[in-house]
């Protein structure tokens, strides 16, 4: 990941080049840096440029050091959302439709980048995931297909190689982690909806490795399409079944004025 540093730039080169991978999305928030001497060593810089460096970077919240504990990329993904406006969207549920809106068509648009652009590390990542989706779904792990949901749309954001879609689309799922909008796990105890959603994003996959543009996006939008329709589905299913809970029936009725 970290290449030598051109000396006649030294810290700065050295700031440059984890700034890049920063901004690319190949160091993420969390990620933990390598030790200082390895990272020295793998710059080719000394100790006292790398520190000079890394106090740059810290000085510009980029990254952040912690006790006992090494030197770690910030966290990156700001709120795409105020907290009183995430607070005011979950007391309206009708916003969630506006949520679909905007993942259908950024989600289109990535789905068509990646068709485009992924590298064949991307396109390795992506067909990782679908193989875990697949052992997840035939073990029954609910909780790990969920995840895995995730997961693969962060994979075709990564892919498009396009910063600002990416640091966005990453935004915009920590709500989705967070279930702002909807509560991922609900999908998955729909008595159709895992071997639907399986299929959805096996067939994203497969247009992106084929690099299909129009096939990526078309596939992608009828994914948003499809999990905004079977929400819908689900929760009529639970009013109904909360409504026809609170009818008794006559014969119940019957023994208990008696």
């Amino acid at each position: 990941m970290f290449q030598p540093v051109d000396h006649r730039k030294t810290a700065l080169g050295a700031v440059e080049q984890i700034e890049d991978l920063i901004l690319k999305g190949v160091l993420r928030s969390g990620d933990r840096l390598p030790a200082e001497r390895d990272l020295a060593e793998q710059m080719a810089v000394s100790r006292p440029v790398l520190r000079d460096a890394l106090n740059i970077l810290e000085k510009r919240q980029l990254i952040e050091t912690r006790r006992g504990g090494g030197t770690f990329v910030a966290d990156l993904i700001g709120p795409i959302f105020s907290e009183a406006i995430i607070q005011l969207i979950a007391r309206h549920p009708s916003a969630r439709n506006d949520y679909f809106e905007f993942r259908r068509g950024i989600e289109g648009q990535a789905a068509a980048l990646a068709a485009v652009r992924a590298a064949p590390s991307d396109l390795g990542r992506l067909d990782e995931i679908v193989g875990q989706m697949r052992k997840a779904h035939d073990i029954g792990d609910l909780a790990m297909e969920s995840r895995l949901d995730v997961a693969f749309h962060h994979a075709v954001g990564d892919a498009t190689h396009n910063v600002v879609m990416l640091h966005t689309l990453r935004s915009c799922y920590r709500l989705l982690e967070n279930g702002v909008f909807y509560d991922r796990g609900r999908l998955y105890y729909h008595p159709s909806a895992r071997i639907e959603l399986l299929r959805q994003h096996c067939t994203i996959a497969d247009a992106i490795r084929s690099a299909d543009a129009d096939r990526a996006r078309r596939a992608s939008q009828d994914h948003i399409d499809y999990v905004r329709g079977t929400l819908a589905e689900a929760e009529n299913l639970d009013r109904r079944e909360q409504l026809a809970g609170l009818r008794r029936p006559e014969t119940e009725k019957s023994i208990h004025r008696s």
